[in-house]
């Protein structure tokens, strides 16, 4: 695609991969996850709207990847003297994986730090597109058993898996696994068992732990969509650090994104 839709674009972020970072939304995902923090990007690649504040908003616009990159370079000496660079996150980034691989290959060429946060949802040829113009890929890992994989959030599992050892056998590539621990759907003990069972095998020693927040509750209240997460509360520390534990007691080190 000659342009892409972008939701949204975060400057000075020193979350979703090294050093301070341009965030930029790619909106569209194919997912269902009841706790999705960016529920605007859900659907196809489309403009939406919401009522927000009274007043109507678009969400969404379409972007070519010279006005991309451009807005990028603003924060060109941020990245240079941080180590920091452009992450692409969504949405799913694999929905829009053209457009997201002519950015990312310029903004490659420049000699940008390159990332992406992605789900492994769609066909490996997607992510294929990409890899020679990463430098880092933040993965989710949500729910590791099929079934339940599919009925909750509609990803398949086998698809994930083929899309994570993909980025694992790429040549310079930097794979960070994160977990998302939502309440009563990813933090059970079975579920990270599986996780880590799946991380040893395929050789990978550290990952990131992402406790469930409610930081993009009010989104659903503009979109007037129903949220069910709105009465979940967040893990104690306790209980965060009983994950961690459990990663670590298996080999695996466990860092903490978010926790205040």
């Amino acid at each position: 695609m000659d342009k892409g839709l972008v939701f949204n674009i975060q400057r000075y972020s020193i979350h979703d991969g090294g050093g301070i970072r341009t965030i930029i939304f790619l909106k569209g995902c194919p997912l269902a996850c009841p706790w999705c923090s960016n529920p605007e990007s859900r659907k196809g690649v489309q403009p939406g709207s919401w009522q927000k504040n009274g007043r109507k908003e678009t969400i969404g616009e379409w972007y070519d990847v010279d006005t991309l990159v451009d807005e990028a370079m603003k924060d060109e000496i941020f990245y240079r003297t941080s180590g920091g660079g452009v992450t692409l996150s969504g949405g799913e980034v694999l929905m829009q994986a053209d457009f997201a691989a002519k950015l990312l290959e310029e903004l490659h060429e420049l000699g940008i730090h390159t990332a992406i946060e992605t789900t492994g949802c769609f066909p490996v040829e997607r992510l294929s597109k990409l890899l020679s113009h990463l430098n880092q890929i933040l993965f989710d890992l949500k729910i590791m058993d099929e079934g339940t994989s599919k009925r909750v959030i509609g990803a398949d599992v086998t698809t994930v898996k083929e899309n994570f050892e993909a980025a694992l056998a790429a040549e310079g590539v930097e794979v960070i696994p994160r977990i998302p621990l939502i309440p009563s759907y990813t933090d059970s003990r079975n579920n990270l068992l599986s996780i880590i069972q799946y991380l040893k095998q395929q050789g990978v020693s550290a990952v990131h732990l992402l406790p469930f927040h409610q930081y993009g509750s009010n989104k659903y209240d503009y979109l007037g969509w129903n949220y069910e997460m709105k009465d979940t509360p967040v893990l104690s520390k306790r209980e965060i650090s009983t994950i961690k534990a459990l990663f670590e007691s298996e080999g695996i080190n466990a860092s903490v994104d978010g926790l205040e």
